[in-house]
């Protein structure tokens, strides 16, 4: 299972974006199950535009099942505002801390990604804090 976060979404339904062959390149390598976090999608629509054609690309690209959707429940939200805490100095946003969340509650580190804090976000294992391992 591989997380994907807000920087990928976007470029892959934004073929103006920099990113965008690299990411559909990526993807289509990917054989794993795809899955993000409504925060995520949050971050995703509004950097694309609601109206947009993109945001439409990526709201098909969801429906299809293409790509799965984790919720948070109570503990996952106060588990995400913990990590907010710890990683201030960088800062986390809620998106980032949803999907170490996420990474926790579905046992996997691996995250599709563009966004370099990744580095340094770790993924707790019971006494363990394991990195994440990181598909650009």
């Amino acid at each position: 299972m591989i997380l994907a976060d807000a920087g990928p979404l976007i470029a892959l339904f934004d073929s103006d974006d920099a990113a965008h062959l690299r990411c559909a390149d990526t993807l289509a390598a990917i054989r794993d199950s795809v899955i993000t976090t409504v925060a995520v999608l949050t971050e995703a629509f509004h950097i694309l535009g609601p109206s947009s054609a993109s945001s439409s690309l990526l709201r098909d690209f969801v429906a299809s099942g293409s790509l799965q959707v984790w919720f948070f429940d109570r503990p996952a939200v106060v588990r995400a505002f913990e990590l907010m805490d710890k990683y201030a100095d960088r800062p986390m946003d809620f998106a980032d801390a949803s999907l170490v969340t996420a990474a926790e509650a579905l046992d996997t580190r691996t995250v599709f990604t563009l966004d370099k804090h990744f580095a340094v976000y770790r993924v707790r294992r019971g006494h363990r804090h394991e990195p994440f391992e990181i598909i650009p």
